[in-house]
């Protein structure tokens, strides 16, 4: 079996969420690493944010450097527990050391994990730009920001963010499935090219014949 070293990251308001704990990622590495033949030698995790440099996350540094002396990969449940910054993508990438994000699959290319973070990052500044601007707004108005009062609206406002943000992805992806589309082929066919390409979609899943339809009906 292949060796791997696995790496867990929960910030302190993520620790209770489902699927995002330190739990729910060491049971999705586990069966990753199961499936794909890995024998997993040691574990390392850090809770804190993912804006933080490799310096002041402890457990991460200490994967690397065991990852280094062993010459083999490092294993994550998703590639936003590393880092949502491109920069910080390429800089670990920079190190020589392998990562492998269970969520995309083994043969993920390189280039990928980038096109992934860069994707994972527009949304979060679209999502963040969208908040403020809506937050300043209810306050330009004389509105109390955080009472219960404002809570619906809010929830409208993020739902809307989150509209677009995925409008967005669509708008990337597109021109490529159009393409597909002029050739003649399925949504089911299109949906497993974008899969063969390692594509993510707008969530991170993997492609069907209606997620495709989705995204042509944006």
């Amino acid at each position: 079996m292949r060796q791997a070293v696995i790496y867990r990251r929960v910030s302190t308001s993520e620790q209770g969420k489902s699927g995002l704990g330190l739990e729910g990622q060491a049971k999705a590495i586990g069966r990753f690493c199961e499936a794909e033949g890995f024998d997993v030698v040691d574990g390392f995790q850090d809770v804190a944010s993912g804006k933080l440099p490799i310096e002041a996350r402890p457990g991460l540094a200490a994967a690397l450097d065991k990852a280094r002396k062993l010459r083999c990969p490092i294993i994550v449940s998703k590639l936003d527990r590393l880092s949502r910054d491109v920069a910080f993508i390429s800089g670990l990438m920079a190190r020589n050391v392998p990562f492998i994000v269970a969520e995309l699959g083994v043969d993920t290319d390189p280039f990928v994990l980038h096109l992934y973070a860069a994707l994972s990052e527009k949304e979060r500044r679209m999502i963040g730009d969208r908040t403020k601007a809506a937050l300043a707004a209810k306050k330009a108005a004389g509105a109390l920001l955080g009472n219960r009062t404002n809570l619906a609206e809010a929830r409208a406002k993020a739902s809307e963010a989150k509209k677009a943000a995925a409008a967005a992805f669509a708008g990337r992806v597109r021109p490529e499935i159009d393409n597909m589309l002029a050739s003649g082929a399925t949504l089911s066919r299109i949906a497993e090219r974008l899969n063969a390409m390692q594509v993510p979609t707008s969530r991170g899943g993997i492609w069907t014949a209606t997620t495709v339809r989705r995204v042509i009906s944006m």
